[in-house]
């Protein structure tokens, strides 16, 4: 059913199936409708027939919206070439249960770390065999260089443009290559949210009775920890997986300054910055921790999954991550991590955390489209689907707002989780993640300068200075 294949240190730049999204020193012909154009569906709109939407033995039926009006994957042999982030069950659970339903469709899955798939998406989308479904950490420069396709003519045959418009937003780029309005490039397999997770035994232990209300309140938990040789905060900050020490950076931004300055930066409006007072106190902040010890002495040889897998065995008492890994944590260590927003700099000010779609885009010369968008509005609409994002991803489906949120087990962080977003977005206090601004602000800009600040190479001032000037210098390009 599957031919699923993992890149490689040898084999990511040889294949047209390696990784991808930085837009390196690539030139590329544009021949595909430039941003605001419509693109209409390359097969019939008839309703879905019968065979297409049939069910195996004790799969769950689809919904009424999966299977309504629109694009469909036919009843003949489909064979979806995707491209999955390693570390996310969601894709792959996702993907299982839709050949459970449309046994007709099978997977070729290729996949790898997100810093990977920061790197050569452009040549993934511009070449011969292009995915039908991609994992895209940014955006603006793959609609620039029309090498995504445009989703607007799905919005209307599947109906996705009533649903709540926040919902679309962050995957939506203007005419003048701003994100945030405009045409739709790609949709949310579900909707994230970060926050902070704790080993409750661990927490119970330096006294902590329930989560901080300001940041001088975590700061001291910190402290806490570390006197009682604690690891304060477990982290990664490798190369290969990004730096995820911008996690913390961001969440001290939002927590010392308003959010909307963030997301206009992320967002490239016109005289965004990201070197700001606020935001150079948060990086002070960081610093300070780094100094202290709070973090891993290796946070940079230390990758993604390493990371989660140490914490999981109880090493670290924090962690800075999103409700992704909330079936991961419910596993490793059941019933032991809770999950926090972030607080704010002061006692009942405004919360806030990144909070965004598990984005995935159609290449622009995709052989298998309308089967793919058809994937995409199954994943919000279908029952089983949104069980398996509630269950695996432990996150907001998305979708039709009069369809109900599956529920989650009994004692399961992702109860935590969901209720957290609640608070999110009661302080309109959601931002896209930093690392998504440009397609090589990740690898060129946040990555280096991070490690180089754990390696007091760098200061703060000069690393907001340093990914600042690479952020111009890739929209200038």
């Amino acid at each position: 059913m599957f031919n699923t294949k993992t890149a490689g240190p040898s084999t990511r730049r040889q294949s047209v199936r390696g990784p991808g999204i930085l837009v390196a020193a690539l030139a590329i012909v544009a021949s595909a409708c430039a941003p605001g154009a419509t693109l209409a569906p390359s097969v019939s709109t008839a309703p879905a027939a019968t065979t297409a939407t049939s069910t195996t033995p004790g799969s769950a039926a689809p919904s009424a919206s999966a299977v309504a009006a629109g694009p469909t994957c036919g009843t003949g042999p489909v064979v979806l070439n995707a491209y999955f982030e390693t570390g996310f069950d969601i894709p792959f659970k996702l993907s299982a249960e839709f050949t459970k339903q449309f046994p007709n469709v099978t997977w070729n899955i290729s996949q790898d770390q997100f810093a990977n798939l920061m790197t050569s998406t452009p040549r993934l989308l511009a070449g011969d065999n292009p995915p039908d479904l991609i994992r895209l950490p940014t955006m603006v420069s793959l609609v620039k260089d029309n090498l995504l396709k445009n989703l607007d003519a799905y919005v209307t045959a599947f109906g996705w443009d009533k649903w709540p418009a926040a919902e679309l937003s962050q995957d939506r780029v203007a005419a003048d290559g701003t994100r945030g309005s405009g045409s739709l490039y790609a949709a949310g397999l579900n909707y994230s949210l970060t926050g902070v997770f704790y080993d409750k035994k661990e927490a119970a232990q330096i006294g902590m009775t329930q989560p901080p209300t300001t940041v001088a309140a975590f700061e001291d938990l910190l402290a806490k920890a570390k006197a009682a040789n604690l690891q304060p905060i477990m982290a990664w900050n490798a190369s290969a997986s990004g730096g995820g020490l911008a996690f913390p950076l961001q969440q001290l931004m939002a927590a010392y300054g308003p959010t909307q300055p963030i997301n206009d930066w992320i967002f490239q409006k016109p005289g965004a910055t990201i070197d700001t007072a606020t935001n150079l106190t948060a990086a002070q902040h960081l610093q300070q921790w780094i100094t202290a010890g709070y973090f891993p002495k290796d946070v940079n040889a230390t990758e993604y999954t390493d990371a989660n897998a140490r914490f999981g065995k109880g090493e670290g008492v924090f962690m800075f991550n999103g409700d992704w890994q909330d079936a991961a944590y419910d596993t490793a260590a059941p019933g032991n991590i809770g999950f926090f927003i972030f607080p704010s700099a002061t006692d009942g000010g405004p919360v806030a955390a990144m909070s965004a779609p598990l984005t995935y885009g159609i290449a622009a010369k995709a052989k298998n489209a309308d089967c793919a968008a058809f994937f995409l509005n199954w994943v919000a609409t279908n029952a089983a689907a949104r069980q398996v994002d509630v269950t695996v991803g432990g996150s907001t489906p998305g979708g039709p707002t009069d369809l109900p949120i599956p529920p989650a087990a009994t004692g399961s962080i992702i109860n935590d989780t969901l209720g957290a977003g609640g608070a999110v977005a009661k302080s309109n206090g959601a931002m896209d993640f930093i690392a998504n601004a440009t397609g090589t602000i990740f690898a060129k800009g946040w990555t280096p300068e991070l490690q180089k600040l754990v390696g007091g190479k760098e200061t703060p001032d000069g690393l907001l200075k340093s990914v600042q000037a690479e952020y111009l210098k890739e929209l200038a390009q």
